[in-house]
This record gives structure tokens, C-alpha cells and sequence, in this order.
């Protein structure tokens, strides 16, 4: 599973923040935790009432399609969960 960051500004050095990241995850926690992959997203789907919607990127992840694992109408940024959609798309593709 990825660790997906959503950077404070537009203008940033993706690798400089991977380095920052797991630098203090290593600091804070243990090298174990350091995620395999760090990837920057746009935004972080929530809920109206602004809970993250983990369950349903990870279901993305796994295989399932977009609209079958939570209704558009409920998820702010609108449209936010189709990011998610296209890179587990892309995903696929590059690993088959």
C-alpha cells in the first residue's frame, strides 16, 4: 500500500519530500514503518462530513471500480476519488 501526500503547495521537489518523509518516519518511528512507495496525489477524498475515505482508495487499489465503492455525490473534493481510480489503472497496466 502506498502513502499517498498531498503537498502544501504546488511548487515542490517530490523527491526532496519522499527524503523528508522517510527521513522522520525513521526518526519517529523505525525504519520498518519507511512505506515502499510515496506517492503525491492531488487531494485526499473525504467524506461531506470530512472523514478520509480509506476503505474505499484501498478497494481502488484492489481492483474495484470507482463508482462501486462510494457514490460521487458523498465526496469532497468533488471528483477527487477518480485520481485514485486512474492511478490503480495505470498501475495495472504497468505491472501486467
Amino acid at each position: 500500500m502506498p502513502l499517498f501526500v498531498v503537498p502544501a503547495s504546488e511548487e515542490v521537489d517530490e523527491a526532496a519530500l519522499r527524503d523528508a518523509i522517510v527521513a522522520a518516519i525513521r526518526a519517529d518511528t523505525s525504519p520498518r514503518h519507511v512505506p515502499d512507495e510515496i506517492v503525491v496525489a492531488p487531494a485526499v477524498p473525504r467524506t461531506l462530513t470530512g472523514k478520509r475515505l480509506e476503505v474505499p482508495v484501498k478497494r481502488i487499489l484492489g481492483g474495484q471500480r470507482g463508482d462501486a465503492v462510494a457514490a460521487a455525490g458523498v465526496i469532497d473534493p468533488p471528483g477527487s476519488l477518480d485520481w485514485y481510480v486512474r492511478f490503480a489503472e495505470n498501475r495495472r497496466v504497468a505491472s501486467s
